[in-house]
């Protein structure tokens, strides 16, 4: 079945939010609709459809011209099997002491990991990122350097697999969090499949707001992969949530973008103590 994107950038959140909305009552339907702010500091916001019918492209001309939009741009996507792309494309990464592979791999597993298995299925934190890949190495480098966690939560867990890295090497139970139900299912399959059940607790939130993240507050170490812009949103709540010398590991964030976001975190008493980059990404390590 063919699939086709439809996308355009214009300027702000609110009408690029608008945009996306009026895009979901078009006909033919879309599949998914996507709104992201590009981390550039244009201010500029991406608006994209996917669509298994070839959009209607005179109205989405006059809906570019609604919210003064650039012109959409439509293209057809080839027909392409992902899962095994992604099988064949996805090697097993080593992070630190960590192991992230999918089942089809499960025969290169080495004897001196933490095997973390995610299908390939679910790409997005598989630990192929290096967003993922330094969020992993950090939590190594903290448990080499002696620091046992607690309580501990992962904020916008994606596939969990830094929860359940954590769940690997310490004792107690962690937490991991997303605002996406559908990233809570993944999150809850992958506990599964690593035996960790009961031991990677998944709850559906936005940032802490959640009545069962709050009564397990506050924590000493927060892992949040996300993006730069939620990052700055939750440095208050991170200040608030985060115990007196606990650990936050940040990612998601472009290298141009790190400083501004040690910055924002300062101003919470909460400092940098280790930064790395993988590739056009920062993973940074701070200390309340």
């Amino acid at each position: 079945m063919p699939t086709f994107t439809a996308l355009t950038t214009l300027k702000g959140k609110e009408p690029a939010e608008a945009l996306g909305l009026a895009m979901e009552e078009m006909w033919p339907e879309p599949e998914g609709i996507g709104v992201f702010e590009i981390e550039d500091g244009s201010g500029l916001w991406e608006v994209g459809g996917y669509f298994t019918e070839a959009p209607d492209e005179t109205e989405l001309a006059l809906l570019a011209a609604a919210y003064d939009a650039k012109p959409f741009v439509v293209s057809e996507l080839p027909e392409t099997d992902w899962v095994a792309k992604v099988k064949r494309e996805l090697v097993p990464v080593r992070a630190g002491r960590f192991f992230v592979y999918g089942s089809h791999d499960a025969d290169q597993v080495p004897d001196d990991v933490e095997p973390l298995l995610i299908e390939a299925a679910m790409a997005f934190g598989t630990g192929h990122h290096g967003t993922t890949q330094g969020c992993l190495r950090a939590l190594d480098r903290l448990d080499n350097d002696g620091v046992v966690c607690k309580n501990v939560i992962d904020v916008g867990c994606g596939t969990a697999v830094l929860a359940m890295g954590a769940a690997r090497i310490w004792p107690n139970p962690v937490m991991a969090s997303d605002i996406d139900e559908v990233a809570v299912d993944v999150a809850e399959a992958n506990v599964r499949v690593n035996n960790l059940e009961g031991r990677v607790i998944c709850v559906e939130a936005a940032g802490f707001e959640n009545d069962a993240i709050k009564a397990k507050a506050p924590f000493d170490l927060v892992f949040a992969n996300i993006l730069k812009a939620p990052l700055i949103d939750l440095a208050p709540d991170m200040a608030r949530y985060l115990t007196d010398g606990g650990y936050a590991i940040l990612s998601g964030i472009l290298n141009e973008q790190a400083d501004e976001v040690v910055d924002v975190y300062a101003r919470n008493a909460i400092n940098l103590i280790h930064r790395e980059e993988i590739g056009e990404w920062t993973t940074l390590t701070l200390r309340k």
